[in-house]
């Protein structure tokens, strides 16, 4: 065959909504979608849909109806209540780069409480084990925090200050998922949300009785620095 006469021709490139989605895209989406749920955007069977496809989700064509209602991450709201002071919180700005925590507890506990900055996702696991993440003086370094927790013939447990927001959503198989929901006054106030999958086991998320956050504006800017 004389190429020359019949040169190939190049291959079309995809479409941008063509294109494979990777990893890192499904997590973006699913970050943007559990920011959602915390801001009240979605009612839980929405959220749990949604998630669903994303991670079902081929191409960056299916990704992008999923959000399409929706603001980008980190864009959804104001950072802070505007008042004479200033901000009435002082989150620092979001990093959607930051590692995901860890807690795991395999034949044994493992516990996270006391004065400590608390990330912007914390990945929790428990076989046959307890892990307790006491948040009454945690150091919020943004408004948002997400905990996903498994637990089989497990035990997870976290506990809250009585004035944040706190919501969830979850399946117990033989199991128990519990999250006492709670809507702080304050619309800036911290807002934890806890998603969880429990087989033979418990989750379960609520407030401290009495353990509240006083002049966190004050605690995050001495502790986090900014």
């Amino acid at each position: 065959m004389d190429l020359e006469k019949h040169p190939q021709k190049p291959v079309a490139p995809a479409e941008p909504a063509g294109i494979r989605a990777s990893d890192a895209d499904r997590d973006r989406i699913a970050d943007i979608l559990r920011e959602a749920l915390a801001e009240g955007r979605l009612d839980a069977e929405e959220h749990a849909d949604r998630i669903d496809s994303v991670y079902r989700a081929k191409t960056l064509g299916e990704l992008q109806p999923l959000v399409r209602d929706l603001p980008a991450a980190g864009a959804g709201g104001a950072t802070g209540s505007a008042t004479a002071g200033g901000p009435a919180y002082g989150y620092g700005p979001d990093d959607p780069t930051a590692p995901t925590e860890s807690l795991v507890a395999v034949f044994s506990s493992s516990t996270r409480k006391g004065r400590w900055r608390i990330g912007r996702s914390t990945r929790v696991f428990a076989l046959f084990g307890n892990v307790e993440i006491d948040l009454t003086e945690a150091l919020f370094g943004q408004r948002t925090t997400v905990i996903n927790a498994t637990s089989i013939f497990g035990n997870v447990e976290v506990r809250v200050p009585e004035n944040i927001s706190l919501r969830g959503s979850g399946t117990g198989v033989f199991g128990n998922f519990e999250v006492v929901t709670l809507e702080a006054a304050d619309p800036e106030a911290p807002v934890v949300v806890v998603n969880g999958y429990s087989v033979f086991g418990n989750i379960e998320a609520k407030p401290k009785r009495g353990k509240w956050i006083t002049d966190l504006h004050r605690r995050a800017r001495k502790h986090l620095g900014y």
